[in-house]
Formats: C-alpha cells, sequence, structure tokens
C-alpha cells in the first residue's frame, strides 16, 4: 500500500506542473539557472569519469582478446559499442543520480522545511510547476549533453590509452571505430539518457518536494532519492534494451 502511495503521489505530482505559468519570464529564467546548475555544476565529473571509463575499457579489453586471429582494431570496436551503449548512458546518469539527484532533493527538503514553499503557494503561485517542472525540464536537455559528450570522452580515453600504453597504433584504432558502425547505438544511447534524466530529476524533485521533518529528514529524502532513482535507472535500462533490442 506504500507504494500506491507514492506512486499515485508522485503522479499527481507531475499533473500539476503542467498548468499556465503566472509569469512566463520568471519560469524562464529559474530554467536556465537549473541548466547552469546541473549542466555546468556536472560537467568536472562527467568528463574524468568519461575518460577513465574508455582507457580502462580499452586496456581491459586488449587483455581479455589474446587470440592471434582477432585483428586488434576489434578492441576499438568494442570500446565504441561498450561506451556508446551502456557505459555512457547508464554509468554517467548513475552518477549524476548522485550529483543531481541529491542536490534537487536537498534544496526543495529545504525549502519545503524552511516553509518557502508554503509562502510562494499563500502568493498564488504553483510550486510544482514553478519548482519542479524546470528543473526536469533542464534536466532532460543537459543530462542528454552530458552523455553526448561522455560517449566522445569515452572514446577518447580509449585511444590515448591504447596508444600510450602500446596495445595499437592511432590508425588501427581510428580504423576499428569506422568498422561495423551502428548510427542506431548512438540513437539508443540518447533515448536512455532522455529516459534516465526524467527518472532522476522527478524522482528526485518528489522526495524532496514532500519532505516532512527537519535536517535529518532532508538527508534521509536525498538519500532515498538517489537509491530509488538507481534502481528506477537499472529497471529502465533492461526494459529500453529489451524493446529496442
Amino acid at each position: 500500500m506504500i507504494f500506491f502511495t507514492h506512486f499515485g503521489r508522485y503522479l499527481l505530482m507531475l499533473k500539476g506542473m503542467f498548468t499556465k505559468p503566472e509569469n512566463m519570464r520568471m519560469y524562464w529564467k529559474e530554467f536556465m539557472h537549473q541548466c547552469v546548475e546541473i549542466g555546468i555544476g556536472a560537467l568536472g565529473i562527467v568528463v574524468i569519469i568519461s575518460v577513465f571509463m574508455g582507457a580502462v575499457s580499452a586496456v581491459q579489453t586488449a587483455y581479455q582478446l589474446v587470440s592471434p586471429i582477432i585483428p586488434k582494431s576489434t578492441i576499438a570496436q568494442i570500446v565504441r559499442d561498450t561506451v556508446i551503449l551502456e557505459f555512457a548512458p547508464t554509468l554517467v546518469c548513475i552518477v549524476l543520480a548522485g550529483v543531481i539527484g541529491s542536490k534537487i532533493a536537498s534544496e526543495l527538503g529545504n525549502m519545503r522545511v524552511s516553509e518557502q514553499i508554503d509562502a510562494l503557494e499563500i502568493m498564488g503561485i504553483n510550486t510544482k510547476a514553478y519548482l519542479i517542472l524546470p528543473k526536469i525540464a533542464a534536466s532532460l536537455i543537459t543530462i542528454p549533453l552530458l552523455v553526448i559528450l561522455a560517449m566522445a570522452l569515452g572514446i577518447v580515453g580509449g585511444r590515448v590509452a591504447g596508444v600510450a600504453s602500446g596495445i595499437l597504433s592511432a590508425d588501427t584504432y581510428d580504423r576499428g571505430l569506422i568498422e561495423s558502425f551502428m548510427p542506431f547505438n548512438v540513437r539508443f544511447g540518447i533515448y536512455k539518457a532522455i529516459t534516465f534524466s526524467f527518472i532522476i530529476s522527478s524522482i528526485s524533485a518528489y522526495y524532496g518536494y514532500f519532505v516532512k521533518g527537519g535536517a535529518l529528514e532532508i538527508g534521509r529524502s536525498s538519500t532515498k532519492s538517489v537509491v530509488v532513482s538507481c534502481v528506477m535507472i537499472l529497471f529502465a535500462d533492461y526494459i529500453l534494451a529489451m524493446i529496442f533490442l
């Protein structure tokens, strides 16, 4: 019964977001602020994770491909496909669930506990539309862009690690990137990034918006939002793979 209570309240929260804005300029300003907070705030960790993710993939793939029959260019193909299909969208979004999700939950939770949300509602502002919708919309735009950047940096990281460790030459790696390339894999990775970004932002906003208590409950709500977001990302990853692959 607790699950259905949370799920019903979650759906009502999403429904309450879509109303006519009281002041479109105010909403636009909040949307742009969230784009900067979410995109620029998570850029550093995405860059670091992506480069080392591609580098480790190249080294471990070369370690497992011991047969002399398999060409060295296969390493680049495996790194390319694993980074685009799984590592960039899924692993990066799980990390972003901890970085962005906890930030959204704690920010809204602090506003709820300090009665700032109640004050906005007394002023006649739809707090669901003003506080939650810009965060979800900004996440739907910035997180897929971060995932695309992670795809590129992961492939570059694999190239640098492969060449630096003497596993394969730069020309061999570049040739392997072109061989058997399927553009659908990139589209599928973007589909996953859009889905995961909605999961991260909406679930984190839900737990932060409906928090009750004090500072301790804000921390618990932030932790719970990250855990639930990670579980739902993995579940959605499986569902999308079953549907599209």
